[in-house]
């Protein structure tokens, strides 16, 4: 007897040790039926709502989106654009595009000065900045074709919240204090962010609040015509603008077929053309399908060099030949073709670092963002949706337009201004990217829908400019190949390469000495000081018991809500 109760004491101290010794495995919120995982806790809460309501996914869309106008002015909008992807309970998977356009009359060289130099700033700040807005346009669409609850009910919710006014976190307060001076710069006085907020302060936003009551009661036209396209088109071309009410009365957002591919035993569905996002994974996944990373270990000196390799081949193709799909011929197919990716990484060696001189000109510096937003949802039904939306730049382009309560885009910075010149991310693009008439800019948002055997696993997003597509790239493989939970991958370190410039991108702090090490004795640059946050990944994991696991990002006010 003694015996076994010794054996009984040694056996329990040695599972506590095992546990003490192991680091606790970070576990996101766990529902059993829905999830709304955005940018926002307001925004989340009012999406959650919906779903009680017995609404959709797509009901919930548009009642998280118009939320997070609210809440995040940062990049939540009606003046931006966005993409989203979606599968249904059925299985069937559809895109909307509803990317922001060139204004009709919008010219190649229209940020360009006599010397064909790009004048700085005119792309990324002011009223010449703006391109056609989608957001609305977007909601409406999937309204139309999939809402099942009435539009005023999905709208409401975020008109209360900006009478209400919004409670000021201290990331956003500074957030706010960072761009402070830049929307007295461009606006030439104080805007309704300009007064000094500070966390817990309530921001009341009720010139919006207006404009989503002309929204309310009149559709689509409530937007894109009438007192509020007047007043926005006005102030537009008041400040040296060039859109008209033309521009936004023909806006159109459009459904696409996205591009849906396999990895091993995932099939993944992601955004097509505008967005870049889908082939640059396709190629990049493919391009690293014939190793076994799982060996490797994530993160590892190994893993790095390799995702390192293929994003710098992906990123380059990007450059030369991704464009809007409506003007531009794309090889699509020829590019995530096996073959071709293939012959791609064929000079790729462990020995030493690639060097981007060798796969096309120039090295050109530029730097990073996270300035977009997205939110992954799953409804109670089975249906999911994939949603990123941006204004491009923090708070846009920095108009103000205080009628109507809201910061305007500056999307056209997405196009090439100048082929070879980088935008405000650092991408480089090529004519295929230049400025035209009404033409859709590329983009980098990559919402995505992961399936396995079947059935739905991931609904995975997130913001950060050139970096959105490479932590998208991380997420599903931290999930499916490192056997991470949700929260888990989404608050792992994450690392970023863009073919140029020609370094790898790491979240200060979060790789050990050792694999830095190793990656500076191959030849490569590193660069743990430009940016802070690479990506704000917020997604849903399938568990497989059916229930539901958020991954909400720690780097911002990110929440997970259901039920």
């Amino acid at each position: 007897m003694k015996k076994l109760l010794v054996l009984l004491i040694f056996t329990t101290l040695f599972i506590q040790c095992k546990k003490e010794e192991s680091k606790p495995i970070e576990l996101g919120l766990v529902t059993d039926k829905a999830m709304v995982v955005s940018a926002r806790e307001e925004a989340s809460k009012i999406g959650v709502d919906i779903l009680r309501q017995g609404g959709t996914a797509f009901d919930a869309m548009i009642a998280t989106d118009l939320a997070l106008v609210v809440a995040y002015p940062f990049s939540g909008n009606i003046t931006g654009g966005g993409f989203m992807v979606y599968r249904t309970k059925d299985g069937k998977t559809g895109a909307l595009d509803y990317r922001e356009k060139a204004p009709i009359a919008a010219t190649r060289d229209m940020y360009l000065d006599e010397n064909g130099d790009v004048i700085i700033d005119l792309s990324t700040k002011g009223a010449l900045a703006v391109g056609v807005p989608g957001t609305v346009a977007g909601l409406f669409a999937v309204h139309e074709k999939f809402g099942t609850l009435p539009f005023k009910t999905l709208i409401q919710p975020a008109i209360d919240l900006a009478r209400k006014g919004v409670v000021v976190t201290k990331k956003q307060e500074a957030r706010i204090a960072e761009y402070e001076h830049l929307f007295t710069e461009v606006n030439g006085k104080k805007t309704l962010l300009n007064n000094g907020w500070k966390e817990n302060d309530t921001i009341k936003h009720l010139q919006l609040a207006t404009t989503f009551e002309r929204i309310r009661d009149h559709g689509k036209d409530g937007f894109y015509k009438g007192k509020t396209a007047e007043i926005f088109v006005n102030h537009l071309q008041k400040n040296g603008g060039i859109m008209t009410l033309e521009d936004l009365e023909k806006y159109e957002a459009k459904w696409r077929k996205p591009l849906t591919f396999q990895y091993k035993d995932l099939t993944i569905t992601s955004m097509t053309l505008p967005s870049s996002g889908s082939i640059c994974l396709a190629q990049i996944l493919k391009s690293i399908e014939p190793y076994d990373i799982v060996k490797m270990g994530q993160n590892s000196p190994k893993y790095v060099q390799l995702l390192t390799e293929a994003e710098r081949r992906a990123y380059a193709d990007r450059a030369h030949f991704l464009g809007d799909i409506d003007f531009v011929d794309v090889p699509v197919d020829s590019l995530i073709d096996a073959v071709y990716i293939k012959n791609r990484m064929s000079d790729f060696t462990w020995d030493k670092a690639g060097n981007s001189d060798d796969i096309s000109h120039g090295k050109i510096i530029g730097y990073e963002s996270e300035e977009t937003t997205h939110y992954s949802i799953v409804d109670q039904f089975g249906n999911a949706v994939s949603v990123t939306t941006t204004l491009n730049g923090a708070y846009g382009s920095k108009v103000y337009i205080e009628e109507l309560g809201t910061f305007v885009n500056n999307q056209m910075d997405d196009f090439s201004v100048k082929p070879g010149i980088p935008n405000m991310f650092g991408l480089v693009g090529n004519e295929a990217n230049s400025i035209a008439s009404e033409k859709r800019m590329l983009s980098s948002m990559t919402p995505t829908i992961v399936e396995q055997d079947g059935k739905l696993k991931m609904v995975v997003g997130t913001p950060g400019g050139s970096t959105i597509i490479t932590s998208v790239l991380q997420n599903i493989l931290n999930v499916t190949q490192f056997d991470m939970g949700m929260q888990e991958s989404v608050s792992s370190p994450r690392f970023h390469h863009q073919w140029l410039p020609d370094n790898i991108r790491l979240e200060p702090n979060s790789f050990d000495e050792a694999t830095k090490k190793r990656l500076l004795e191959l030849g490569y640059e590193l660069d743990e000081s430009a940016s802070t946050v690479i990506g704000k990944v917020d997604a849903i994991l399938v568990l497989p018991n059916g229930q539901l696991e958020g991954g909400a990002d720690p780097r911002g006010d990110d929440t997970a809500d259901g039920f």
